[in-house]
């Protein structure tokens, strides 16, 4: 499956002049403030959080990214089943069939990466490309698929650093994205993130991203807690995850980059402006491309100032702080479930063409 990302840049500072009188220096300072609020206030709400955070586009729509132009884009298999399945992406379901000659592993591979070879004449950044999730389990199996996607983007002279392998955050799947990365030198991008220790697990094994998934842990809590009406941004369980396992990385300067992804409203996005990258879908990259209200960033490196205690990862400690967490533990095992189920849909749609 095909994943790609999109990115960012820094807003204007205020300079205050240096006048004798202090009344007036007051007030050329009010009118500066006024005249840079309103300045800011016509931007889009995508434009001021694109000077923040790293935009990501979140959909196997090749068109939609096109709309938004951004950095990098990231798709999962539910959202390649969706792509597949639209009549305007029918001849790279095609031409895969074709490549693959009847074996419909080749097929799957070859059709993602079809995909991926499409946004990469979009995006400059990078593509992630996802691992079958039935292999989350299987470090070696994981490593070899990898290594398979890998060789068929060389095939299409589209060069490894421009690919992020995406793997579900397993412990299995952590350690096949600690071989690649320092033994073959692919970047991965470690996905179904719930809790802090798969991020520090994730951090120490060297990997280039991971995505913890903001709106899922947000759904497990709203269901446990009986919340109806959801919960204010600031004191939404995923903002918090997220939140958390920033200041983790930039506390202890890790380089592994946090990308936020899986949203349930534009308030979850905007409260972690500020985070390295966030990964958003067409329908909120519209809501912030049609707001001009002005947003505040909320994460900065500079700020990270608590007292954080380092935790030493190791397989024991991984297992017992996830046994302990039952909705890492749960969220995990459900997304792998689901995407292997779109994986199959998406299998039974090919073999109709095989």
């Amino acid at each position: 499956m095909t994943t790609t990302t999109a990115l960012t840049s820094d807003e204007p500072s205020l300079k205050k002049q240096k006048l004798d009188n202090g009344e007036a220096a007051a007030a050329a300072l009010s009118k500066a403030s006024s005249e840079s609020s309103t300045t800011t206030s016509r931007l889009s709400q995508f434009e001021q959080l694109n000077k923040m955070t790293t935009i990501v586009a979140d959909t196997g729509d090749i068109e939609a990214i096109r709309k938004y132009s951004p950095q990098d884009a990231t798709t999962n298999p539910s959202l390649i089943y969706k792509a597949a399945t639209m009549p305007a992406y029918s001849a790279l379901v095609d031409e895969a069939v074709t490549f693959g000659k009847g074996d419909l592993a080749t097929v799957m591979d070859q059709l993602a990466v079809n995909f991926g070879e499409k946004i990469t004449q979009i995006v400059p950044g990078y593509v992630s490309t996802e691992v079958d999730a039935r292999l989350s389990f299987d470090t070696e199996a994981t490593i070899a698929k990898a290594l398979r996607i890998i060789d068929l983007y060389a095939q299409k002279n589209i060069p490894k650093s421009r690919i992020l392998i995406k793997i579900a955050a397993t412990w299995e799947g952590i350690q096949a994205a600690k071989i690649l990365e320092n033994e073959h030198g692919i970047s991965c991008n470690l996905t179904l993130i719930f809790s802090q220790v798969q991020a520090i697990a994730c951090a120490e094994a060297n990997c280039t991203l991971i995505s913890p998934f903001v709106g899922r842990i947000m759904d497990w809590y709203k269901k446990r807690d009986g919340v109806t009406d959801g919960y204010a941004p600031k004191d939404d369980p995923g903002v918090k995850s997220v939140s958390e396992i920033y200041k983790y990385y930039k506390k202890f300067g890790y380089d592994t980059i946090v990308m936020g992804a899986s949203f349930r409203n534009v308030g979850e996005v905007l409260e972690l402006a500020g985070c390295d990258r966030l990964t958003i879908s067409p329908k909120f990259l519209q809501e912030l491309t049609n707001s001009t209200e002005v947003i505040e960033q909320k994460l900065q490196k500079e700020d990270i100032r608590e007292d954080i205690t380092k935790i030493d990862m190791n397989e024991q400690t991984f297992r017992w702080m996830m046994n302990e967490d039952a909705m890492a533990t749960e969220k995990l095992s459900e997304g792998i479930r689901n995407f292997t189920k779109d994986i199959i849909s998406l299998e039974k749609v090919v073999e109709s063409k095989v």
